[in-house]
Formats: structure tokens, sequence, C-alpha cells
């Protein structure tokens, strides 16, 4: 997986699980949270794309949820805005209002 706080890579073995407590060893961030979980979708209803998740306020921080899975590592997570931006440019041309 990958911190989502710093990128920086944390190696899983096979079946190993991500404890409540566990913080990355490079900035301290807590691992079991939402912005380091395969679920996590900013776009979807509660921002969770596992429908029976309950509500989390803070995103960064450490939580019990039941379904946390760790994200794969796939290089630090792009930004979609400039991806997004540029779609609608070549469908409008670029223009200004």
């Amino acid at each position: 997986m990958e911190c989502a706080a710093c990128g920086t890579a944390i190696e899983l073995a096979s079946g190993e699980r991500v404890g409540f407590r566990d913080e990355c060893p490079s900035c301290r961030a807590d691992l079991h949270a939402c912005r380091n979980c395969l679920h996590h979708d900013p776009g979807a209803y509660n921002e969770c794309r596992e429908p029976g998740t309950e509500r989390v306020s803070d995103r960064e921080r450490a939580n019990r949820c039941d379904w946390f899975t760790p994200a794969r590592a796939t290089g630090r997570r792009a930004d979609p805005k400039p991806a997004a931006r540029a779609a609608l440019d070549a469908l409008f041309g670029g223009r200004k209002p």
C-alpha cells in the first residue's frame, strides 16, 4: 500500500492486515484511515464505495471501519481535476466565457 499523506510505499505481506493503530513509518500518519482505503471515493455517497459503511467525519484519522482494505500502491494518487479540465477544454475548444 501507499501512505496517502506522504506517498511512502508500505510493504504488506500476503494476508497481512493494517491495524487500527498502525502509523506510517515516515510521517506517522494513521494508516487505517479512509484515505488509505481501496473503497474511498470522494465522488460516491458517504465518500465510500461500500454501501453499508457508517459516516466517518475525518477521513485522514484512524477509524474502526470493518470494510477497510488497503489501497494498492500505484504511485501518488493523481489529481483528477487537470484531466477533467483538459477534457472540457477539448470539448469546448478552451474558450472562456
